[in-house]
């Protein structure tokens, strides 16, 4: 077949598209054989790389005129398996490529050992991808669907590999339908379809996994939709899904508002309440840190109960810093899309409402527009707040009313006071003109304060001091009265003025160190990575966007409207939506400090991982210092003390002794020799400085060698079949290395007359090679430790080597592109497998060994 197509521009990353099914049937691999005809039909290169039809006529009809890539065969435990062939797949480099399966585990022998990294290798390709996948298969829904199905999830594949895809599409089906189908044969071959029906394809099972695919693909509209409204810079609210928003005080009343608000989420959405589930995160509570001096009432204790109570439910926690609470409250819903807002009753008495007009829960209404705001009864409502709360920061109506009652109020009391003239003396008079500007004072501050000082001074001369009705003072100590009572007047204002921006102050540092403390406590818990900090900053400070950048990216300058800056250390985090103040900017700058701190504990923390091969290799160096103590010891004490003998003039040995003598010598150097081997190739391996030279290698051309290195007395070795396996691809000497550390192995356990087997054969592209013994085995928990370097299995008095050779063995396997596995011997025993790539033409090629492909 021609392909006219052009290939895939070389560069440009492949497109993913994502068939994402309820469970096994519902029509993934069809419609993905469909969606290929009608690309195919317009004139697209497409392949089916690998497609898996289960044997189903209708599903292997689609498949009928498509180009397919042939699978690759891997043998594997006896079986022949057919896996996608990524290097055809790669050399024919379609346009489009079909992938089933994408969680499924690769025989090995492949470049990766999942599917899903294949399709990363074809993406990263330029080639785009279309392949499927059932929800039970995703990471974050495993534990859920496994607790459901009663069913393990040995397979899957990460969620954000899925979310990653530009196009996901639910194959949806009624669990009645699926259940038909099964029945009528289209799923699974007759004789299974009883014991699926009573097991994994219940009504029940079918329908919870449904219902987590359609929430799964709803969340990741849902994401879809928040990236095109910030992009487009739409505010407004889109009722597409109802989030309900419940604001809290860190007062008593909190829990009682939580449960309503998820009473009000769970029938919006269908769940259920007790349960703990809100599907998705429907539920969200705001806590607004603010500096109007509530911030000081609330309680953290409280708010932590609180914070606990909304995540036991299904939703998030979150704190943002505002000095309008209102407007706070509401930015952050139309941030997150809320639909409804839940707030408490005002805790505030009737005589407190009557003097500070309207509270926050009257505002909120008034500005929600198109948020619905519910107001909740509680039992702490009109009963004032649990704490006492400092005085308020003047709010517009109290700066318009201050001056206001500074002219009217002395002017009311002097009404009263004339005409009550000669009851009271000048003092009880200016005593009471002096308690209307305290007042005064109290409500508008030390402006308000001294309209009303001067308003009262001029009145109480003119009505109240002698001569009345004049704006003049007879006696020297009427001077004295009125000097005194404008210093007090003034005194007492500007202390109360004081203590309002003292308690302002004291207010916004407590909410700051509300926020900072919750921020600072998630980067030492370690439970929030880097981009939920940045969400947080972004929530807390009402913007749209936040971003962090090094010194070196933030060198262009970084201005304009609605742009906040903060450097911290070596990095600098940027926020993008409104002009804070600069109180906010303070906050924003502890903010980068400690998103800093959180970017260098993932510094050191991968620092840390940098650190840990260095302690194994001093592990390593260890435990070597601690067996060659012994073991190159002993055959150097064993030759040495044969040649001294030799060498001495006081014995003479007969030819008999002699030859004992020399034999004892040569063997100890031989063992001295094979450590010595052995402790360089390991090391050669661990360094990555080992090279090879593969090429087509007999197993008769290695053997012969392998077996001389045995001791004297050994048990025998019975070869059987080499000579009908194929050539292998291998480095002779190396390969020679592999054979006799595992025949000696096997015959130091094996006990006596029952001789070790060698035996191969070939599987597909590959060549198994198989070391059996008789001896006790090895339990399956002690066969990964066993192929760890100077690990001595079943020996305790130092006798059997350095316990190299398994590691040794395996590693030198693997960097020939082979793999050691260890198995039970039928009838009991341990069976060493080695398994190679068969030879073919080209494998005389010198390869060298990079560090870190073992």
């Amino acid at each position: 077949m021609t392909h006219d197509a052009a290939a895939p521009p070389p560069g440009r990353p492949g497109r993913l598209k994502v068939f994402l099914g309820a469970a096994p049937g519902v029509g993934k691999t069809y419609r993905m054989l469909d969606e290929a005809r009608r690309r195919l039909d317009r004139g697209t290169d497409v392949v089916v790389a690998f497609v898996e039809c289960h044997r189903r006529p209708h599903t292997l009809a689609m498949l009928e005129g498509l180009e397919t890539v042939p699978p690759v065969h891997r043998p594997y435990r006896g079986g022949d398996f057919a896996e996608l062939d990524l290097d055809a797949v790669l050399a024919r480099r379609p346009e489009v490529a079909l992938v089933d399966e994408l969680a499924h585990t690769n025989v090995p022998g492949g470049r990766h050992a999942k599917r899903w990294q294949d399709v990363e290798a074809l993406l990263a390709a330029g080639i785009d991808v279309i392949t499927a996948v059932n929800i039970q298969h995703l990471e974050s829904v495993k534990d859920v669907v496994e607790k459901i199905t009663e069913v393990p999830q040995r397979e899957t594949v990460p969620d954000e590999m899925v979310r990653r895809a530009q196009q996901i599409e639910l194959v949806d089906l009624p669990a009645e339908a699926l259940r038909r189908r099964m029945a009528h044969g289209n799923i699974y071959a007759p004789e299974k379809v009883d014991a699926a029906l009573s097991n994994y394809f219940r009504v029940g099972n079918l329908t919870a996994l449904r219902e987590l695919a359609l929430l799964w693909v709803a969340g990741r509209v849902d994401e879809a939709l928040r990236h095109y409204r910030s992009e487009h810079g739409i505010g407004g609210v889109w009722e597409t899904r109802e989030r309900v928003v419940v604001a809290l005080t860190g007062g008593p009343e909190g829990a009682t508002l939580i449960r309503r608000a998820a009473r009000i989420a769970a029938r919006s959405a269908g769940a259920d309440v007790a349960g703990g589930d809100l599907a998705g995160g429907d539920l969200m509570a705001v806590h607004v840190a603010r500096s109007d001096g509530l911030a000081t009432g609330a309680s953290p204790a409280a708010l932590a109960e609180q914070r606990q109570l909304v995540e036991s439910l299904g939703g998030s926690y979150h704190s943002v810093v505002g000095d309008d609470v209102p407007a706070a409250l509401l930015d952050f819903a139309r941030a997150v899309s809320a639909t409804q807002l839940v707030l408490g009753s005002s805790r505030r008495g009737r005589i407190e409402r009557l003097l500070t007009g309207r509270g926050i829960g009257e505002t909120t209404v008034g500005r929600s527009a198109d948020i619905d705001v519910h107001m909740v009864a509680h039992e702490r409502a009109g009963r004032g707040r649990l704490l006492p709360s400092r005085r308020r920061t003047l709010t517009p109506a109290r700066l318009v009313a201050g001056p206001v009652a500074g002219l009217v109020l002395p002017v009311v009391l002097t009404a009263v006071l004339t005409g009550h003239r000669g009851s009271l003396n000048l003092t009880s008079e200016a005593l009471l003109f002096l308690l209307a500007v305290v007042g005064v004072a109290c409500v508008g501050g030390v402006v308000s304060a001294v309209v009303a000082s001067l308003t009262a001074s001029l009145l109480l001369n003119y009505y109240f001091i002698p001569p009345i009705g004049k704006f003049t003072i007879a006696e020297p100590n009427n001077i004295l009265a009125l000097a005194v009572f404008a210093v007090v007047a003034g005194t007492v204002a500007a202390v109360v003025d004081r203590s309002l921006r003292l308690s302002r102050r004291a207010a916004r540092a407590t909410a700051e160190a509300e926020t900072l403390s919750s921020l600072a406590g998630s980067i030492v818990r370690g439970g929030d990575a880097l981009p939920s900090l940045l969400e947080r900053a972004r929530e807390t400070f009402g913007m749209d966007s936040a971003e962090l950048m090094t010194e070196a990216e933030s060198s262009t300058p970084l201005d304009g409207p609605g742009v906040e800056v903060a450097a911290g250390d070596g990095a600098v985090l940027v926020l993008r939506g409104r002009t804070l103040s600069a109180a906010d900017q303070r906050v924003l700058t502890a903010f980068a400090a400690h998103v800093s701190a959180a970017v260098e504990r993932a510094r050191l923390a991968e620092a840390a991982a940098e650190v840990e091969p260095v302690k194994a290799a001093d592990r390593m160096r260890t435990a070597l210092l601690a067996a060659v103590s012994h073991d190159l010891r002993t055959p150097l004490a064993a030759s040495r003390a044969a040649v001294g003998s030799l060498r001495s003039h006081e014995v003479r040995f007969s030819a008999e002794d002699r030859d004992e003598l020399l034999a004892t010598a040569e063997e100890s150097l031989l063992r001295l020799n094979r450590l010595v081997d052995n402790l360089l190739d390991m090391s050669r391996l661990q360094a990555g400085a080992l090279s090879l030279r593969l090429r087509a290698t007999a197993l008769e051309e290695v053997l012969p060698a392998a077996l001389e290195s045995l001791p004297a007395g050994a048990p025998a070795v019975e070869v059987r079949d080499l000579e009908q396996a194929p050539a292998v691809r291998a480095d002779p000497p190396l390969l020679e290395r592999v054979l006799a550390n595992l025949i000696a192995n096997a015959v130091r356990h094996s006990p006596p007359g029952s001789p070790v087997v060698l035996t191969a054969s070939a599987h597909g592209d590959r060549v198994e090679i198989r070391v059996v013994d008789r001896g006790p085995g090895l339990p399956a928990s002690e066969r990964e430790r066993a192929f760890e370097p100077f690990q001595r299995m079943g020996d305790t008095d130092n006798s059997t080597g350095l316990g190299l050779g398994l590691a040794l063995a395996r590693g030198l396997t693997e960097a020939m592109d082979g793999g050691l596995t260890p198995e039970d011997t039928p009838g009991g025993g341990l069976t060493m497998t080695v398994s190679l790539p068969a030879a073919r033409l080209g494998d005389d090629a010198r390869l060298p060994l990079r560090k870190g492909e073992l």
